[in-house]
């Protein structure tokens, strides 16, 4: 009888054998090719908002060089750069964007405000509801431009006719997302809570504005916005400063150029306060899903 080899014994080595890689040896050694990938598509995707930018501008200017525009209706890139210079030099660009900005807080301030609390009354008081969302419900489909004429008739062309509007134009949006979020509370949270002995007053503060202040955010978010697109129209009279205008004045004395620097300058300014309102309520909000 023949006896099978020693374990470990060198008759069973082959030194031409070739190279197991185990299991383990491939994920490590794919584990860097892989990381590389991940940070060149992040990279990219970080990227893509200034590719679009110069893909946009890069196709404006060659539109306007091969005269598919006249430059008196859309102005090189070049022009606009020197419309912007020139206002800045002289204080123009910052003073009408501060004024523009400063208004519409206010107005959005004045409307938040007013829209969560009536939203709250109108989401958890059937008797508010009844006596308050049928108005709302009315007036809501106004246009708030075309409020403007009775705005000038009750509050002249002054400041209070700017907040009026801005602050009315403002109030539905954060209105209808505070009213559905607070209505949308889950009647069984609210039965654990008062099994629990919570108070009126606690069960909201715990139960119910923690549950609803996601919609409360998106309204006022979507409030931000508003507030600028309606601020341009009350600058169209009655001031000597603001974005608005601005605009109607590039318009008047055909400017296009500036009126493209005032354009460009809201579209800065509310990115920039979307942005900062949506990076504060993601912390803010952290039990909420992130929505973009």
């Amino acid at each position: 009888m023949v006896s099978a080899p020693a374990r470990g014994s060198g008759a069973l080595r082959s030194s031409s054998a070739p190279t197991v890689v185990r299991p383990r040896d491939a994920v490590t050694a794919e584990r860097p090719r892989r990381d590389r990938r991940e940070v060149a598509r992040a990279t990219l995707l970080a990227a893509l908002p200034v590719l679009s930018l110069i893909a946009v501008v890069v196709g404006w200017d060659a539109a306007v060089r091969l005269e598919f525009f006249s430059d008196r209706l859309l102005p090189a890139p070049a022009s606009v750069v020197h419309a912007v210079a020139q206002m800045y030099s002289d204080g123009t660009l910052f003073v009408d964007a501060t004024a523009s900005f400063r208004r519409a807080l206010q107005g959005f301030v004045v409307g938040s405000v007013i829209a969560v609390v009536v939203g709250t009354l109108t989401g958890r008081s059937r008797v508010a509801r009844g006596l308050l969302e049928p108005v709302i419900q009315i007036v809501r489909p106004i246009p708030a431009i075309a409020l403007v004429p009775l705005a000038i008739l009750w509050f002249g062309i002054g400041e209070e006719s700017k907040l009026f509007l801005t602050s009315l134009g403002v109030f539905f949006p954060v209105w209808v997302n505070t009213h559905a979020g607070i209505a949308a509370t889950r009647d069984d949270y609210l039965r654990v809570a008062a099994s629990l002995g919570a108070s009126k007053l606690l069960t909201f503060t715990n139960v119910v504005l923690p549950g609803a202040l996601p919609s409360v955010l998106t309204g006022l978010r979507q409030g931000i916005a508003t507030s600028l697109i309606l601020i341009v129209a009350a600058e169209q009279s009655g001031v000597t400063e603001g974005l608005g205008f601005r605009l109607d004045q590039a318009r008047l004395f055909s400017q296009p150029d500036r009126l493209f620097v005032c354009l460009a300058a809201l579209g800065i300014v509310g990115a920039l306060a979307d942005q900062l309102f949506h990076q504060a309520t993601r912390r803010t909000v952290r039990w909420a899903k992130e929505q973009s």
